[in-house]
C-alpha cells in the first residue's frame, strides 16, 4: 500500500515536471513547495519502516503466534469476552447477650437447616463469594457466584447463562439466580447496607430466595424506567420445598418503575408476587411444654412484596454526600396440611397463616467514605390456624421487632468496615437480646456495578 501511495505522488510530480516551462514564477514556487514535502514525507515513511523492521526483529514471538491474546472472529465480527473473576472476602466479630443457637422469631415456623439468626458468636468468617463472569458469544453471557461458608462448605449461590441479543428490551436468564421479588432479595449480601437480612425476609424467605429455573425481562422502551420480570422454576428454596415433580414448584412476577426528578433525587417502588408449594417441608416449632419439635407442611405459600427506594445526591454526584430511604411490605399466606410433631405425635391436620412484616431503612453518607444508617422493623405473626391440631403448638406471645444502628467507613470502593449494634425482640416476649456485629469486607480482582 505504501508503495502504490509512493508511486503516485512520483506521477504527480512528474505530470507537473512537464508543465513547468509553461509555469509563471508563482507556480514554479508552488512547485518547489510540493517538492520540499513530498522530499519530508518520503523521509518520514521511510523512517516508519524502519522502526517497524526492528520491532519485528526484537519481538520474540510473533504476535499471531500468541492465541491466548487474540480471541477468535465471531460470526457477527464479535470476539469472546475475557473471563472477569472477583472475589470478596469477609468476616466479623459477633456478640450477643443471648445463646444464638435458641434464636427464634415469634410465630414463624422455618426449616429446621434455615439460617436466620445474628450467626456464631465471636470471631468468625463471614461468607466468601467467588464470582466467574464472560461473553459466551456475541449472543450468551454466563456468570457462576460460589459462597464459601464459615463451615467450610462450597455452595452454587448463582449459575445461569443469559442472552444479550434478543433485543426489544427481551432478556432470558437460565439456571439458578436469586429471584428479582422485592427490592433486597437480588443483590448478593456484601450490597446490603447492614451485616444481616431484615426479619421479614428471615421470615417470610427464609433470608434470600434463590431459584433454579427460567427468568424472563422485559425492559420499556421509555424514558420513565419501567421493568417486567416473570420467572418459573424448581421452587426448592423456603418458602417453596424440594419435590420429585416434572412441572414447576414455583412462579413469581415482579414489576418495577422509577424515575428521575430535578438534577439530585431518584426514585424506583415495585410490586411481586410469588407462589411456591411445599410437600413435606420439615418446620422448627415448640410444644406446649416448651420443647423443640418438628412439623411438616404441605401445601402453597403465596407473598406478596411491595418495595420503594428514594436516592438523594447533591446535583447527581453522590461522591461528597448522599442519601438512600428504603423500604419493603411483605405478606405471606400459607394454606395446606400440616403434620405435628413428627417424631412424637405425629398428628395430622389443616393449616392457614395469614403473616405479614415490614422494615424501614435510612443511609447517610454524611462525608466522604462515612455513612451512618439506622433500621426499624415489626412483624405480624397473626394467628395460624392448626385446625384440628390447635392448642398442640406454642404460638407465644408479643410483637417480633428490632431496631438497628450502623457506622460504616470505607477507606476505597473495595474496603469496607462496619460496625452494627441491634436491639432483637423477634423471640417476642420471651426477652430482649442485644447484638453487636463488627464487620469487614474487601473486593477482589474485576467487580461489576451494583444495580439501582
Amino acid at each position: 500500500m505504501q508503495r502504490f501511495f509512493r508511486q503516485v505522488g512520483w506521477a504527480l510530480c512528474l505530470a507537473a515536471g512537464g508543465a513547468s516551462a509553461q509555469m509563471s514564477p508563482d507556480t514554479q514556487a508552488l512547485k518547489r513547495e510540493l517538492d520540499a514535502m513530498r522530499a519530508e514525507y518520503e523521509a518520514r515513511i521511510r523512517a516508519l519502516e524502519q522502526k517497524l523492521l526492528a520491532a519485528e526483529q526484537a519481538s520474540p514471538t510473533p504476535i499471531a503466534a500468541a492465541p491466548i491474546a487474540v480471541a477468535p472472529p465471531q460470526p457477527d465480527g464479535g470476539s469472546r469476552g475475557q473471563l472477569d473473576i472477583s472475589m470478596i472476602l469477609s468476616g466479623q466479630y459477633t456478640n450477643t447477650r443471648r445463646d444464638p443457637s435458641t434464636y427464634r422469631i415469634r410465630g414463624f415456623q422455618l426449616p429446621t437447616d434455615a439460617e436466620f439468626g445474628p450467626g456464631t458468636r465471636g470471631f468468625s468468617l463471614s461468607e466468601t463469594e467467588l464470582t466467574l463472569g464472560a461473553n459466551i458469544d456475541p449472543y450468551f453471557r454466563g456468570q457462576a457466584t460460589f459462597a464459601i461458608t464459615p463451615e467450610n462448605e462450597i455452595e452454587v449461590e448463582e449459575a445461569y447463562v443469559q442472552t444479550t441479543a434478543l433485543g426489544r428490551g427481551l432478556t432470558v436468564r437460565a439456571g439458578r439466580f436469586l429471584s428479582s421479588v422485592g427490592y433486597l432479595n437480588a443483590q448478593h449480601r456484601h450490597t446490603w447496607d447492614f451485616a444481616d437480612a431484615p426479619l421479614a425476609y428471615q421470615a417470610m424467605l427464609g433470608t434470600q430466595f434463590a431459584e433454579d429455573g427460567l427468568q424472563f425481562t422485559w425492559l420499556a422502551p421509555t424514558d420513565r424506567f419501567f421493568e417486567v420480570r416473570a420467572q418459573v422454576g424448581r421452587g426448592s428454596s423456603f418458602p417453596g420445598s424440594d419435590g420429585a415433580r416434572n412441572g414447576a414448584g414455583a412462579v413469581a412476577l415482579a414489576a418495577h418503575i422509577g424515575d428521575d426528578f430535578g438534577t439530585s433525587h431518584s426514585w424506583r417502588a415495585g410490586l411481586s408476587v410469588l407462589q411456591a408449594k411445599a410437600g413435606g417441608q420439615e418446620l422448627a416449632a415448640t410444644d406446649l411444654a416448651g420443647n423443640d419439635i418438628t412439623n411438616s407442611f404441605t401445601g402453597r405459600t403465596r407473598t406478596w412484596i411491595a418495595d420503594a427506594v428514594y436516592r438523594w445526591a447533591p446535583n447527581g454526584n453522590p461522591k461528597q454526600t448522599n442519601f438512600k430511604l428504603q423500604a419493603e411490605y411483605l405478606d405471606s399466606r400459607r394454606d395446606g396440611e400440616m403434620l405435628v410433631d413428627t417424631a412424637g405425635a405425629a398428628s395430622a391436620g389443616s393449616f392457614a397463616a395469614n403473616q405479614s412484616g415490614w422494615y424501614l431503612q435510612g443511609v447517610y453518607q454524611f462525608m466522604p467514605r462515612w455513612r451512618l444508617g439506622v433500621r426499624t422493623e415489626r412483624l405480624s405473626p397473626g394467628v395460624p390456624n392448626f385446625g384440628t391440631n390447635a392448642g398442640l403448638v406454642d404460638l407465644g406471645t408479643g410483637t417480633p421487632r428490632r431496631n438497628t444502628l450502623m457506622l460504616e467507613h470505607n477507606p476505597s470502593e473495595f474496603s469496607r468496615f462496619r460496625v452494627q449494634v441491634a436491639q432483637d425482640r423477634a423471640r417476642g416476649n420471651g426477652g430482649r437480646d442485644l447484638q453487636w456485629w463488627l464487620q469487614y469486607q474487601m473486593s477482589l480482582g474485576a467487580h461489576g456495578a451494583h444495580g439501582f
